[in-house]
């Protein structure tokens, strides 16, 4: 009877008399790999190592460069010019199909002093010339564009521009006035500009005077400045006051030859 009480209370008589406990069947793995990214959780999908929440990725195409354009200021985006290009500003300059050289300073102005030219060739007289019309005149070769033409073959199509211009003067009293004067500049010109004999500098504002006398290249023409009026009337042209005018004056002016000369 002991023997038997033994036997029944060893785990092998126990397992000997009972069938084994099945284990449970494996899962396909197709499920396990589903349980372990449900445990993972957001953990692992969203977070990176450090508890950094992950960016979430761009689709390529329209969405990527609307970004990209919204990291640039508006500082950064190119602003539209409107301004004229060199060919444009060119069209613009033209008279007959001819780019002119020369544009006005903002001091031009129309004289109210009927100024002349009085063309001499040698001994002979030529017909007058009435310069008192418009602010500014150009002299040269191309009758096209010119106003005053010459046909001196030393002298360049485009040789020099008679401008009136309102410049600031002191009266014999003392107080400051602004009259309109005549100036001559040469426009690079080949064989040069001459006022009374002495070549003047290019791209250079002279003054006139009353008789002052124009050469222009080798041409034996003289042109000689003069108005219908004396030399003593300075009130013709004489501006009390001109809003327009440029505040600072003109870099020319004065009233005698000396001040010229000096300023040459």
């Amino acid at each position: 009877m002991e023997r038997r009480s033994a036997n029944r209370d060893s785990p092998h008589s126990h397992s000997r008399s009972r069938s084994p406990a099945r284990a449970p069947a494996p899962l396909p793995q197709r499920q396990r790999k589903g349980i372990k990214k449900e445990d993972k959780g957001e953990e692992e999908e969203d977070y990176e190592w450090g508890g950094k929440r992950k960016q979430p990725k761009r689709e390529a195409g329209s969405r990527a460069g609307s970004h990209d354009s919204d990291e640039k200021g508006p500082e950064d985006k190119e602003k539209p010019n409107f301004a004229l290009s060199g060919k444009l500003t060119e069209e613009a300059n033209k008279v007959n199909g001819v780019v002119i050289k020369y544009a006005e300073p903002p001091e031009s102005r129309k004289p109210k002093r009927r100024w002349r030219l009085y063309p001499f060739k040698g001994e002979q007289a030529l017909p007058t010339m009435y310069i008192h019309r418009q602010s500014c005149y150009l002299i040269g070769r191309d009758r096209k564009v010119c106003d005053l033409p010459i046909d001196h073959p030393s002298c360049s199509k485009q040789h020099a521009a008679l401008q009136y211009r309102l410049v600031p003067y002191e009266r014999e009293d003392g107080t400051a006035g602004k009259r309109v004067r005549p100036y001559i500049i040469d426009l690079e010109s080949a064989n040069g500009t001459f006022v009374n004999n002495k070549k003047i500098d290019t791209k250079k504002y002279i003054e006139l005077l009353e008789k002052d006398v124009l050469k222009f290249g080798f041409s034996s023409r003289e042109y000689v400045l003069l108005h219908e009026n004396s030399k003593e009337d300075e009130e013709d042209d004489d501006v009390v006051d001109d809003k327009t005018a440029p505040s600072n004056g003109a870099s020319g002016g004065g009233n005698s030859r000396n001040k010229r000369e000096q300023s040459e």
